[in-house]
């Protein structure tokens, strides 16, 4: 065969292509996290456990042979120091990306910044729907059910189970509660005068039990509840002192057997219902699970300080797979506007520890991963999944 017949036959291999942050040994990755300060409760062991992932990973030849260099920096949950952080890790440390950045005031600090740089805010954990504004902020890609689909797909079970339901709603007076409420409002659509009372609180308020017994005090026979921890773990105890039994529905990132029902006390929390998307590792429905037991290994071995039943490290850990998996995608071409479009054109990817019939799928106009979600009811010792997965569309 001549010469120039073999060149013509000869696949064309992509060329490497490198953004900032990436030789042929390395790829930088930077993250900025509340390793102080009042949500350190959540980042030091979320934080922890993604330095932890990544150890493992270089231990094992990297991703396509290049080993992360990651740098991880305390944001203290404030909003300046977050700016401050980001800074560093695109000017001075010259990451490629910024992943798993947990919260919602640290992302909302940091994300008009990230994106005039053009650099990635990747994968962050935050439920917020504004996130999820590829027009305005292409270079923000988050993962995790925003809470107005929480509140969605509550509102479809509720119209499939209890179409007459008398609804009272507690929630968080910030982003975090007011995004499940526009959900479940929007879900129940013409019948959303059902909901006949909506009791807010401040995340700094010592207990919510003035809110309960108001809620009790107005006749429902259903109450939904997007509390946080401290919030979530009051409220079920204080349902049960009253001797209460309405439906009571709980946010799903406060349906910890361990973290949240266990102190509340199982007994005050048989019959709640959640949604759901991971498994949760201190349930004993998952005892015997091969992705429950890999996990409590890899962090028994990396990370032994880090509490597996945490739920933020479940997210966390979650959220590393997906870096993994879109930077493998990008072979040799690992640009800043690669691992977007990557990140951006998932399709039904399952991740270690999501639930059966639960896959992450993205488009480059919605970057809202999770379109589905699971229903579960405790029974007093795990948590029961009902039905099909529920879509919230």
């Amino acid at each position: 065969m001549a010469a120039s017949a073999m060149l013509a036959s000869t696949p064309l291999y992509a060329q490497k292509a490198y953004g900032p942050g990436v030789s042929d040994t390395e790829i930088k990755l930077g993250q900025s996290t509340p390793l102080s300060g009042p949500a350190s409760a959540f980042g030091a062991g979320a934080g922890r456990a993604v330095v932890a992932y990544f150890e493992m990973l270089n231990e094992q030849g990297g991703i396509n042979g290049r080993k992360i260099n990651f740098t991880q920096l305390d944001n203290a949950y404030s909003a300046p120091k977050a700016v401050e952080q980001s800074r560093k890790l695109v000017e001075d440390v010259g990451v490629l990306a910024e992943v798993g950045t947990i919260g919602t005031a640290p992302n909302v600090a940091i994300q008009k910044y990230l994106n005039s740089k053009q650099v990635p805010q990747l994968f962050i954990t935050a439920g917020g729907r504004r996130f999820n504004d590829p027009k305005n902020f292409r270079w923000t890609v988050p993962l995790y059910p925003d809470f107005e689909t929480e509140g969605r797909v509550i509102a479809k079970y509720l119209l499939k189970t209890r179409p007459q339901a008398k609804i009272g709603v507690l929630y968080q007076n910030d982003d975090y509660g007011k995004d499940y409420l526009k959900g479940l409002r929007a879900g129940l659509g013409d019948k959303a005068s059902q909901i006949v009372i909506e009791a807010s609180y401040e995340l700094a308020d010592p207990t919510i039990d003035s809110q309960i017994v108001q809620l009790k005090s107005a006749g429902i026979d259903t109450l939904v509840d997007q509390s946080s921890s401290k919030a979530a773990a009051q409220s079920i105890r204080k349902v049960h002192e009253l001797n209460w039994s309405p439906l009571h529905i709980i946010g799903g990132s406060t349906a910890s057997v361990e973290t949240i029902l266990k102190p509340a006390g199982l007994d005050a929390s048989k019959g709640l219902v959640t949604t759901q998307f991971l498994k949760q590792p201190g349930d004993p429905a998952w005892a015997n699970d091969d992705e429950v037991k890999a996990y409590k290994a890899f962090l028994r071995k990396y990370a032994p300080s880090v509490n597996p039943d945490d739920y933020s490290v479940l997210v966390a850990y979650m959220n590393v797979h997906a870096v993994e998996l879109v930077l493998r995608k990008c072979g040799d071409d690992l640009t800043r506007e690669n691992l977007i479009r990557q990140a951006t054109s998932l399709h039904g990817e399952r991740l270690p520890m999501m639930l059966p019939g639960i896959s992450i799928s993205t488009k480059p106009d919605d970057y809202g991963a999770f379109k589905t979600l699971r229903i579960a009811a405790f029974d007093g010792e795990s948590w029961s999944l009902t039905g099909d997965p529920m879509s919230a569309e």
